[in-house]
């Protein structure tokens, strides 16, 4: 057994993740980055080893969601790092604050065919924020406090660092490495190899000259930008002459993790029809009288003052078409880009959306009792959405119909229950109907429409609530990216409980390539044995397959779960007309 040594680059990344308050790292470990793992868990931050990259990077962007201190995913060289690109990309368009560490080849063997070199920050940059590179030891502290910063300061995002192998070790390894083998007895080295152990010792200097700093333990704060008063007044005075306001809240408003609960109380004393959309979704609760859940476009085409609080004018907004051209439209942003999508709006804030709400509140505008009116209207057309779930959830459908079991599952879930939506026709199907039942208790993959994030959510989730009672609603197209990850549940002990929609087929797809072309061509699947699956990897795993089982497998599942246990329920589901219509671009 070698000599336990400190690995000082690798320690010194640890001790930021540590003062920046990161308790938990996401990897798949790799000989690259193992000086981060260990210093890690020596600095007490808990080490969870993943199956699949892609993960580590979802487990990471809900670890930001849920708690607001940056995620961080640790991978290693090479293919490391190119398993990661869907899923930050889907952080970057869901501006979640998010770390990743990337492995890399010895800086000395840059571009002579080491083992997974690769230039990853050209890779990169087009979906982070920011992509940095250490290249001496003394660039590990400034590198990773501008991470921290450029993660959290704005409009959020990912960061990736390139981390090259040689400065995560310690300096007396690498050069032990880097000596040459000694000539045999008797002979004097060769000139050439004189000169390479010259110019080797002189580019290990410079690349450890002057020892990193030790990272300061505070942490600086990171004020968001905040409306002036003037914006926040002409917003108001606009909002208290309008006949039918409605607010459009979008996942970005929900970034000041400490301010969820005043910005629920000032949605509520603003007393303005409000829809949540992506994980502002249960910010009032389960039945609030503000909230309108259908037909949003609908609404948007009649409101004469729209509020953009967070979201851009993109595709789930029409790309803001539906909108009247009469219509007042304020728009509140950290991003600037954002506030400019696809629409001009009369009334551009750049600003922290939350901050915004929070201060058109505080006004305390006579707001225009007509207003009652409005929200009697969105009512009325709200439950007829809701009359349309229940007449489509009586269909007689093979095997359990959908809306049927997803009504069944909203009364069995609990309070403490945190949700994660991961597919394409089951999930969506699910966000109509499922109510989540508090602010931050759902997770979906956001604009980029990724599938695969489930697994990587659901556990990020569980280890920053691990009270809360975690469900992954799975489209079975959707569940084969991250499956695997049962495995990762079973080790670490995280009682996740999966529920997949196995319709065999790819339905989202499969719906609208039936309606335009009458052929359904790679969009069928099989009724796959998926609980057989989390069987295998150590889980436990249950079939549901008659309408007058759900009960008693639900509460099973979560009997199981309670137990510590990780499980899956293979739901054997129809189709039906519920959806008929859907395609999206």
């Amino acid at each position: 057994m070698g000599v336990r040594m400190k690995s000082d680059g690798g320690d010194t990344i640890a001790q930021a993740l540590r003062v920046n308050g990161v308790r938990f790292i996401f990897t798949r470990c790799g000989s690259h980055i193992s000086p981060i793992l260990v210093g890690c868990n020596r600095h007490g931050i808990r080490v969870i080893d993943v199956r699949d990259e892609a993960s580590a990077v979802f487990a990471a962007d809900a670890v930001a969601r849920l708690t607001g201190v940056p995620g961080v995913a640790v991978v290693t060289a090479g293919p490391g790092v190119t398993n990661t690109i869907t899923a930050v990309k889907n952080a970057q368009r869901a501006q979640s604050p998010l770390i990743l560490l990337g492995g890399s080849a010895p800086t000395i063997l840059k571009n002579r065919g080491a083992r997974r070199d690769m230039d990853p920050i050209h890779l990169l940059k087009p979906v982070v924020k920011t992509a940095l590179s250490i290249r001496r030891a003394r660039d590990l502290v400034p590198v990773m406090k501008l991470t921290f910063l450029a993660a959290r300061s704005g409009a959020p995002g990912p960061v990736f660092v390139d981390c090259p192998m040689d400065l995560l070790y310690g300096e007396a390894l690498v050069r032990r490495w880097c000596a040459a083998p000694p000539a045999s007895c008797g002979q004097a080295q060769p000139i050439r190899r004189r000169l390479a152990n010259r110019y080797l010792n002189h580019r290990l200097g410079r690349l450890f000259s002057e020892r990193p700093e030790k990272f300061p333990e505070e942490r600086p704060a990171i004020p968001p930008p905040r409306a002036s008063a003037g914006q926040v007044k002409k917003a108001a005075v606009r909002i208290a002459t309008s006949q039918k306001p409605i607010m459009v809240i979008g996942s970005q408003a929900v970034l000041p993790i400490d301010k969820v609960h005043d910005l629920a109380r000032a949605v509520e004393h603003l007393d303005i029809p409000v829809y949540l959309t992506g994980t502002t979704r249960g910010l009032l609760g389960k039945n609030h009288r503000l909230e309108v859940r259908h037909r949003r476009k609908a609404a948007l085409r009649e409101a004469d003052v729209v509020i953009l609080a967070g979201i851009p004018c993109d595709f789930r907004l029409g790309y803001g078409r539906p909108f009247h051209p009469e219509t007042t439209v304020i728009a509140v942003s950290r991003d600037p880009l954002d506030l400019k999508l696809n629409r001009q709006p009369d009334l551009a804030i750049n600003a922290d959306p939350c901050r915004f709400v929070c201060d058109l509140a505080a006004r305390r505008i006579h707001y225009p009792p007509k207003w009652n009116i409005w929200l009697q209207e969105l009512h009325e057309t709200d439950e007829l959405g809701d009359k349309r779930i229940l007449y489509h959830s009586h269909q007689n459908t093979e095997y359990i119909n959908p809306l049927y079991f997803l009504k069944k599952l909203e009364q069995a879930l609990p309070e403490n229950c945190i949700l994660i939506a991961d597919g394409g026709d089951f999930a969506i199907t699910a966000s109509r109907i499922l109510r989540p039942p508090a602010p931050l208790t759902w997770l979906d993959c956001g604009a980029f429409g990724t599938p695969g994030a489930g697994a990587g959510f659901a556990l990020g989730a569980a280890l920053c609530r691990p009270g809360a009672e975690v469900w992954i609603i799975y489209g079975d197209g959707a569940a084969a990216y991250s499956l695997s990850e049962f495995d990762t549940f079973t080790r670490h002990r995280i009682p996740v409980i999966a529920v997949i929609g196995n319709d065999a087929g790819r339905t989202q797809t499969n719906r609208g390539q039936m309606k335009f072309f009458h052929d359904d061509v790679g969009t069928r699947l099989r009724h796959t044995d998926y609980h057989r699956v989390a069987i295998g990897y150590g889980g436990r795993g249950l079939l549901l397959d008659e309408i007058n089982r759900i009960d008693y497998t639900l509460n099973e599942a979560r009997t199981i779960a309670g137990r510590g246990l990780p499980v899956l329920i293979n739901t054997l589901i129809g189709t039906t007309d519920y959806r008929k219509s859907a395609i999206s671009a």
